[in-house]
């Protein structure tokens, strides 16, 4: 599995996790990638925190590392990955990777380092600013994918 972040400004460091995600993987993340993203893309501004409702993303001992941090989760509705916008931002980068093959696992991992980092502050800035539309769509289709 891949982690990562984004926010108007950009996105942040990637985390290639080998274990199974469980909530003290994913503190660990948050703690050592997360952390680290929020300072390179806020700086000292607030910010809040958006991620769907995973097991390991809504587990008790999660909540607790937020609110220990002084972050505050966006509450954010299940299975609505088009209002999502990093899942938006994780299909740009599996079309820019479509032609590439990689033999193995760290030519994979090379392959989407490079892509990441092609991405450009004002493609999150457009993703993020779709957002109403977006909302629009989802309301329009009942809850149902929108395009």
């Amino acid at each position: 599995m891949v982690w990562g972040a984004m926010s108007s400004a950009g996105v942040g460091p990637l985390c290639f996790l080998r274990s199974k995600v469980n909530a003290a993987v994913y503190q660990d993340v948050l703690e050592h990638f997360m952390l680290p993203a929020a300072d390179q893309l806020y700086g000292d501004a607030d910010f809040i925190f958006q991620q769907d409702l995973a097991p390991a993303h809504s587990a008790k001992a999660t909540s607790t590392w937020f609110k220990d941090h002084g972050i505050p989760v966006l509450h954010w509705p299940a299975n609505l990955p088009d209002l999502n916008p990093i899942e938006n931002l994780w299909g740009i980068v599996k079309r820019k990777m479509q032609y590439a093959r990689p033999k193995n696992a760290e030519e994979l991992k090379a392959t989407i380092r490079a892509t990441w980092a092609l991405i450009t502050p004002e493609q999150c800035h457009r993703l993020i600013d779709s957002m109403p539309r977006r909302i629009a769509a989802v309301i329009q289709a009942k809850g149902a994918p929108a395009k």
